[in-house]
């Protein structure tokens, strides 16, 4: 019975702490924050994805042991550790799109399973996007969201529905892109794209499998969550600092 309740609610008892911080009226980043990104601002935001991987890798596992091959969780630690390698072995990396692109490499060449390229297509689009900036600005950061949305729709044949990682990374980025557009700082606009991504993540549940090994199951898919969107979460909460 306790392992039926963790399955079903255990990443929304992180999501319902997210929720409860952005839905408050203000959420606008301190005036004495700066509302650029640079690529030790990556850096780190890259080493938070590791630890937030790690800390959640059984529970994702988990998830995964119903509708996949049950390695999800422990295929990402692999790539997020192997990144941090990356990071370590490159301290001359000084551009963030050159540092992403590395990044989307080594995501592919280390992760196993369908994880690998396809977060490692998303990386590597949104690095395309940022080219030579030295520093990401809210609309630069909007696009590469964008881009790696659509990037990772066509590389997995996937469309907003199909019960996958685009559930949450699609509605994450409009929701972005649109606060960047109401001149929204990034913090709020990172807040409310993780709103709107745990929003797609839990619709998830509703869904019948289309795509990856869980599309075997047809209706059996429905009632559980998919894994990747719920990967996608916690990597997107990690990326904007939660």
């Amino acid at each position: 019975m306790k392992r039926r309740q963790e399955s079903r609610n255990g990443p929304f008892r992180v999501a319902a702490r997210w929720h409860g911080t952005y839905t408050r009226p203000t959420v606008s980043a301190p005036a004495t924050v700066p509302d650029v990104l640079d690529a030790p601002a990556v850096r780190a935001a890259l080493a938070r994805c590791r630890v937030v991987v790690e800390r959640h890798a059984s529970w994702l596992t988990r998830l995964d042991a119903v509708l996949g091959d049950g390695d999800h969780g422990d295929n990402l630690v692999i790539g997020f550790r192997a990144v941090d390698d990356l990071l370590r072995d490159t301290p001359d990396m000084t551009l963030p799109g050159e540092l992403l692109q590395a990044v989307g490499h080594r995501l592919v060449a280390a992760v196993g399973g369908a994880s690998g390229p396809l977060y490692g297509t998303a990386i590597l689009e949104a690095a395309a996007r940022a080219d030579d900036a030295a520093i990401l600005d809210g609309p630069t950061i909007a696009a590469m969201l964008t881009a790696a949305a659509e990037g990772l729709a066509r590389r997995g044949r996937s469309a907003v529905g199909d019960k996958t990682i685009l559930d949450t990374l699609a509605p994450a980025a409009a929701t972005y892109a649109q606060a960047i557009d109401s001149g929204e700082s990034l913090q709020t606009a990172s807040a409310r794209a993780v709103q709107a991504g745990a929003r797609g993540a839990r619709s998830t549940r509703s869904m019948v499998a289309r795509r990856g090994l869980a599309l075997r199951l047809g209706q059996r898919s429905v009632g559980h969550l998919d894994p990747g969107a719920v990967s996608c979460l916690l990597l997107l909460r990690a990326l904007g600092g939660r």
